[in-house]
This record gives C-alpha cells, structure tokens and sequence, in this order.
C-alpha cells in the first residue's frame, strides 16, 4: 500500500525560493540567521525548514549583491550575533524575485490542470 507522505515531513525548498523567503522575511525588519530559518518554518506551518548549510551561502550571496546588509549585536540571550536587514535594492530583488515566482507558479498551475 502506499502512503503519501505526510506534508510536514518535506525539509526542501524548491529550488530558487530560498532567496525570495529570506528577503521577504527580512521585509519586516532585520533579524540574525537562526530567526530568519525559525520565522519560515513558522510562517509555513512547520513545513519549509531552512538548513544552515543553504542559509548562509544564500546570506553570503545577498550580502554581495547588496540585497542586505549585516551588523554584529547581541540576541535576546545575549549571544553574538549577526543580524541581516534588507536594502533599498534587496527590495527591489523581493518584488523581481516575486513576479518571476507568480511567474512560474502560473504556468504550473496551468500544466497541472491539464491532466
């Protein structure tokens, strides 16, 4: 017998969104590494879990492209910390990274109609 698997089971992203989650997470004010992966996976009821090993690569990118910004403070626990807050242009990324997610959502919903 087969079993569909249990949606909050399912840890990866499709490829390419990672991006789009992070900046429109940071859309809402800056936050440090952990609370951007916790806010996601909340955000999505559990279901998307952001790994740190494709976090930071995806952090180190926008930090290059100028998307976002990063300073170093303490957390709620006093830890140090990096905290990442979104530029002028990393807003202008999320509303280009959006229109091309609708994009292609559309045209899956499309296809998958089909059948």
């Amino acid at each position: 017998m087969h079993m569909s698997p249990d949606p909050k089971s399912r840890t990866e992203l499709v490829p390419g969104t990672l991006i789009l989650l992070v900046l429109r997470v940071l859309d809402s004010g800056p936050l440090h590494g952990y609370a951007i992966a916790q806010r996601i996976s909340l955000a999505s009821g559990d279901v998307l879990r952001v790994e740190e090993g494709s976090l930071y690569p995806a952090l180190q990118k926008m930090l290059r492209k100028g998307w976002v910004r990063a300073e170093w403070g303490l957390s709620d626990t006093k830890r140090r910390v990096r905290s990442y807050r979104l530029t002028a242009a990393g807003r202008a990324q999320l509303e280009s990274e959006r229109a091309g997610y609708d994009h292609v959502n559309r045209a899956i919903q499309a296809v998958l109609k089909l059948a």
